[in-house]
């Protein structure tokens, strides 16, 4: 996965710090799932903190490697009026800028989403089992349904976390390219 998603050879030196955060976020949110358990990543300052961490860390990485030629992935090609370049490169700016936002948003809702969900069928169940046990055998499967959902999307939410890290990675070493 770190290979077929970072096109330069030099970006395998982080391996070692991407397997580490891919592993920590999947950790955090499979925590979650146990009973008291605590989901870190549902929160958004954490996921935030750790984004632009990250983000900004492999931006000031590429300035080092690339130099100003890191701008060059601002302008694009095949644009030759003035204004509009500007307007483009500003547009440019401000979607690269929202990166780690977005990415650190998505982890917080998905993770805050799915284990609220849980909790609140999980009171019902305990509800519906205090009135007769009968009732609660449906309940009871579909939470058991989401749980492995649950499981799931932890995994997943690792797994595009990782990747869009990978992204940005990338970046930082074909910026020169562009």
């Amino acid at each position: 996965m770190f290979v077929s998603n970072t096109r330069n050879l030099h970006a395998l030196q982080y391996f070692p710090l991407i397997l580490l955060v891919s592993t920590l976020i999947l950790l955090c949110n499979l925590i979650g799932l146990f009973p008291y358990g605590f989901t870190v990543t549902s929160h958004i300052g954490l996921t935030l903190m750790l984004t632009i961490t990250l983000f900004f860390g492999f931006c000031i990485i590429g300035i080092m490697n690339n130099g100003y030629r890191f701008f060059k992935l601002f302008i694009p090609s095949g644009i030759s009026q003035k204004p509009l370049l500007m307007f483009v490169v500003l547009i440019e700016i401000l979607s690269y800028l929202i990166r780690p936002f977005s990415l650190a948003i998505r982890l917080f809702a998905n993770m805050l989403a799915g284990h609220t969900l849980l909790f609140i069928l999980s009171g019902f169940v305990v509800i519906a089992m205090q009135q007769s046990p009968i009732f609660g055998i449906i309940p009871f499967g579909i939470i058991l349904a989401l749980f492995v959902l649950e499981i799931a999307i932890a995994f997943i939410q690792a797994y595009v976390f990782t990747i869009l890290l990978l992204f940005y990675l990338n970046d930082v070493y074909t910026a020169s390219l562009h």
